[in-house]
């Protein structure tokens, strides 16, 4: 496993980047925390996510709710607003 500091990966992105490629580990270390890279299409199977087909399922929710006024998938503003309040 590689450590590198923000400052060095911005000089030698090719470097690291080319790393990650070949299946090495490289842990990105900055004031913000550790982050690990990793290629898109090593991603596993549960990290992948259709965001699109996410959105349109949740455009068809709303529509549905805004027409029966019905719905077990939407809380109201309050809960969610304690909810955040919690984090």
């Amino acid at each position: 496993m590689t450590i590198v500091s923000t400052r060095d990966f911005r000089a030698n992105q090719t470097k690291y980047l080319g790393m990650a490629s070949r299946g090495e580990h490289v842990v990105l270390k900055s004031r913000l925390g550790s982050y690990r890279l990793i290629p898109l299409e090593e991603e596993s199977e549960e990290e992948k996510r259709d965001v699109t087909a996410e959105i349109c399922q949740g455009m068809k929710d709303w529509k549905e709710f805004l027409e029966t006024g019905k719905s077990d998938k939407f809380r109201p503003a309050s809960e969610l607003i304690d909810e955040l309040r919690n984090i």
